[in-house]
């Protein structure tokens, strides 16, 4: 294996077999099956995934898609039905909670015990017990068995031992959304640490916004198989179509769509050339711009004017209740804010098929000077559902105009006064 790959997954297999009865598991354990009384379950399904050393690379599918099946191969948790599995470096790893902790020892005997699996000597322990006990920061809990931890308690010990250890390579399961605000602001902080240190990151993770912000990779999995893998924003779009069941698109269902003169032509004025796009083929948006506070189509907005964001549906089947929305993201693919006809309550209405919409956001530009992208939708829920009709991701740019940015996405617009203190 090449000396700047971290991890190298080749033609990974993992096969459960799901018995009908639990008589059937004993049978087939003691070889005394006449007929198969299992089916096959192929959690993963000949993978192949390489990962550099110091990238970061982010997990995302549905559940059961297989992103903890891996994560457990790759730390030897589990073993694979076929194919090889190569490390390259010190790994440490947070799978499940409380994963290699024995519940009748106490917090610092656990700290012992995990570092001496994962390779330490006592002696090394010691010398990094003071930063794990000052990041788990339990207090005087680490003094009793871990039986008695909450789940917040579980996760900061685990973690604190998981990153104390310097380790080459971090590998973290879902562990992150357990805990407090600060804990988790605290673990994401040392992400960024990690890195600066070109250590390499592997992390499952349902937080998309987590995905887009750390990770230089994202790798999509979908029934065991990788659908794709790229950046974050990439593949984060991809996604969202596999949750509402419309990746890969039905070929007719869009064909429908583009036949439609009014939906093509909104689709090839697009600015971005790379824009997706999918749905059924119930409605297609026809047009989408911007006005800025004189009514005057533009694509720069000055912050704190107030400016309308425009979008046209034409709907090809009778709809019941369709809900439109747009979203901004920043260019890292993170979405900012956004909103939709129903949680804005102002359209829960019917609509048959020929009838054309205009919808109308106006609200207040607050968002920091610089470039975001702007995504259209059209949905609703059929039977309880959720189904997309049509939608344009990273359709339009938006450039904020500032010559004022305060820290983080946006302004709240403080008023600040400084007074003489009063004493006492």
């Amino acid at each position: 294996m090449d000396n700047d790959i971290a991890i190298k997954v080749t033609d990974l297999t993992k096969m459960y077999k799901l018995y009908n009865k639990n008589s059937d598991r004993l049978k087939d354990a003691l070889g005394l099956m006449k007929e198969q009384g299992y089916t096959e379950h192929l959690a993963l399904n000949h993978v192949n995934l390489e990962v550099k050393r110091g990238e970061t690379i982010g997990i995302i599918g549905t559940n059961g898609s297989g992103k903890s099946t891996i994560l457990k191969i790759i730390t030897g948790v589990l073993s694979p039905t076929s194919g090889d599995v190569q490390v390259n470096g010190h790994i440490s790893a947070l799978l499940e909670l409380g994963a290699g902790f024995n519940l009748e020892y106490n917090g610092i005997d656990n700290i012992y015990l995990n570092g001496m699996m994962i390779g330490f000597s006592e002696e090394e322990i010691d010398k990094r017990l003071d930063a794990i006990l000052e990041f788990a920061d339990i207090g005087d809990y680490v003094y009793q068995p871990v039986k008695t931890y909450s789940s917040g308690m579980f996760v900061r010990l685990a973690f604190a031992v998981a990153i104390n250890i310097d380790p080459e390579i971090l590998i973290v399961d879902e562990a992150l959304s357990v805990g407090d605000v600060f804990f988790q602001a605290k673990c994401y902080h040392k992400f960024e640490e990690f890195k600066e240190q070109g250590k390499t990151i592997l992390f499952v993770s349902h937080d998309l916004s987590t995905i887009s912000r750390y990770c230089d990779r994202a790798v999509l999995l979908n029934k065991g198989v990788i659908l794709g893998e790229g950046t974050p924003k990439k593949m984060i779009d991809i996604y969202k179509q596999v949750l509402v069941g419309q990746y890969p698109l039905p070929e007719n269902d869009f064909k429908s769509l583009l036949e439609d003169e009014d939906i093509r032509e909104a689709a090839e004025k697009a600015e971005n050339p790379d824009l997706l796009e999918y749905g059924n083929n119930a409605a297609g948006i026809t047009e989408f711009y911007a006005l800025d506070s004189k009514g005057i189509r533009t694509n720069s907005v000055i912050k704190g004017s107030e400016f309308e964001i425009h979008m046209k549906v034409k709907f090809l089947q009778d709809v019941s209740a369709p809900i439109f929305a747009f979203t901004f993201k920043n260019i890292l693919g993170i979405e900012i804010t956004g909103t939709n006809s129903m949680v804005e309550k102002s359209f829960l209405e019917p609509v048959k098929a020929g009838d054309e919409k205009e919808i109308v956001f106006k609200q207040r530009m607050l968002l920091q000077g610089g470039e975001y992208l702007v995504s259209f939708g059209v949905t609703g829920f059929e039977q309880d559902n959720f189904v997309v009709y049509h939608r344009l991701y990273d359709a339009l740019n938006i450039t904020v105009v500032s010559d004022k940015n305060t820290v983080g996405f946006f302004d709240m617009e403080s008023e600040v006064s400084v007074t003489d203190a009063k004493r006492d």
